[in-house]
């Protein structure tokens, strides 16, 4: 009983930060600088997708430092 509750509040802890990133606004100030400098020129690039891949880039490493220390702490409590 206690494994299924300590995976239940993993999973939601995962689904809860997975959704944190989609509210965010992820541009820095020389992100946003030139978007808008881009958006009043006539030949201006599309920039709909910029936010969502600064989250992108930003949360891969995350997850990989997570994954990593979650199997860290499971095989360092196997040990014992």
């Amino acid at each position: 009983m206690k494994k299924i509750g300590a995976g239940l509040f993993a999973l939601m802890l995962a689904v809860l930060l997975s959704l944190a990133p989609l509210a965010s606004q992820a541009q820095c100030t020389m992100c946003k600088t030139q978007v808008e400098a881009a958006r009043t020129e006539k030949d201006a690039y599309d920039t709909s997708g910029l936010n969502k891949g600064i989250v992108y880039l930003m949360t891969i490493p995350y997850l990989l430092i997570g994954t990593v220390g979650y199997f860290w702490y499971r095989n360092s409590h196997k040990k014992k």
